[in-house]
């Protein structure tokens, strides 16, 4: 989402995330997963972030990078690429009108944003959509610095592809989930927690909190996802009874401390969607690059 650099739907994705390098291909004219590759690294090689390098050492990186896609891509040169969370800030927001020209829209979601951000939303990559058609018109936008930007951009540049497109990981995992009826998706990586829900293929709420990995268990999920339901079902009259999660310890665990509520948690990435070619990539790290497949 925060760039978009030609129409044609690659068939390869990538993932950069602070844990490790997936990436994937897809089928010719289905998302059937063909290949899938993924690099483990070190804790500290990469730092996910708004107001900071986010890759100090390149040199460690390329080469990863490089294998990773040598060993699905094939010829394919132009790639999907997914950028953790914390790189970008996504906002839903409510206009009564909008513009029809694209450049007098980016005009007007940059002055809407310009107040809300921490960092300068006019050196920052800035993607919108336009969600429905009823009032108040729901935009949402993802801003991403562009030097932060750059250097995801550059990396894969500097190991021989083509960055066509670039998403946030969570907004890329969204193309897994069935949004046509309400449901909430949960996604877990270093560092972030991120929730969304969905409903009539829109995205009604989007909440990113600064934690994430190994200290994110089922138990601990409870007290965010009920506010966020909470919140949800006062602004829309709309009652969710399904979790997709991916990257939490346990969803059964968070089954069982869901108990009572009628609420079903499933994983996000089913066993269809990984496929058989996944090897030893974990499923949680699969969200983002499949879901980009099919988004």
């Amino acid at each position: 989402m925060p760039t978009t650099k030609n129409i044609t739907r690659p068939r390869v994705a990538c993932e950069i995330s602070a844990d490790r390098i997936v990436a994937v291909r897809a089928a010719d004219g289905a998302t059937m997963l063909e290949a899938a590759a993924a690099a483990a690294l070190p804790a500290g090689l990469l730092t996910p972030g708004l107001q900071q390098a986010n890759l100090p050492d390149r040199a460690k990186l390329v080469p990863a990078l490089r294998d990773s896609l040598a060993a699905v891509a094939g010829r394919a040169r132009d790639i999907c690429l997914i950028i953790p969370d914390a790189t970008t800030r996504v906002m839903l927001l409510d206009f009564e009108t909008f513009p029809e020209k694209p450049q007098d829209a980016d005009a007007v979601v940059r002055f809407r944003l310009k107040k809300s951000l921490p960092f300068d939303v006019e050196q920052s990559s800035v993607s919108f959509d336009r969600q429905g058609t009823s009032l108040p018109i729901r935009v949402v936008a993802a801003v991403t610095p562009r030097s932060v930007l750059e250097e995801y951009e550059s990396l894969v540049s500097e190991a021989g592809y083509n960055p066509g497109s670039v998403l946030p990981s969570t907004l890329a995992a969204l193309g897994l989930a069935d949004a046509s009826r309400p449901a909430m998706v949960i996604k877990v990586e270093r560092g972030t927690t991120t929730f969304a829900i969905v409903d009539q293929d829109q995205i009604l709420l989007y909440r990113a909190l600064d934690n994430g990995g190994a200290a994110v268990t089922g138990e601990s999920l409870v007290d965010d996802v009920n506010t966020s339901l909470v919140y949800f079902e006062d602004r829309y009259g709309v009652s969710v009874d399904r979790l997709l999660v991916t990257g939490v310890q346990s969803a059964q665990a968070l089954q069982e401390a869901l108990a009572g509520s009628g609420i079903r948690v499933e994983e996000l990435v089913s066993d269809m969607a990984a496929g058989a070619v996944t090897g030893n990539v974990p499923r949680s790290a699969l969200a983002g690059v499949v879901g980009a497949l099919v988004f």
